[in-house]
């Protein structure tokens, strides 16, 4: 039962189209809380990332990722990497102009303006989930 539902999810993460959706950050209390995402499935689009921005409207995500830098970024950022099954493994806050530590669980990373993720519940151990627009 649990090999069917890892097939499941690696199959709904094979069909992310770069584009826009909605992360929801599911919390302690039974409720999720919504942010506006940019997806970044394509090479072109996880290459660009961030950088040259002045600010983000939500969160990005990359996927796959396992690691990311800031060089040529003009803001700080959070990085949280996330597992297969969208667990999150760690979050850190980085400076512009800094290589990120890749972690061999991550296959995707998911970056919001530096602060953005604690107001949002995004810390170790939390779960997200991604809905397409």
């Amino acid at each position: 039962m649990r090999q069917r539902a890892g097939r499941a999810e690696a199959a709904e993460m094979a069909r992310w189209r770069d584009g826009r959706g909605t992360l929801l950050v599911h919390g302690g209390g039974g409720g999720a809380r919504a942010v506006p995402l940019e997806i970044a499935v394509s090479y072109r689009a996880r290459t660009r990332g961030l950088l040259g921005r002045d600010a983000l409207d939500g969160a990005i995500l990359l996927s796959p990722a396992n690691g990311i830098h800031t060089f040529r970024m003009r803001m700080a950022i959070d990085v949280a990497y996330l597992d297969r099954r969208l667990n999150v493994i760690a979050v850190r806050t980085m400076r512009p102009g800094r290589l990120g530590r890749p972690r061999l669980r991550s296959r995707h990373v998911l970056e919001a303006e530096a602060g953005a993720m604690a107001g949002w519940g995004v810390e170790v151990g939390a779960r997200v989930s991604v809905e397409e627009d």
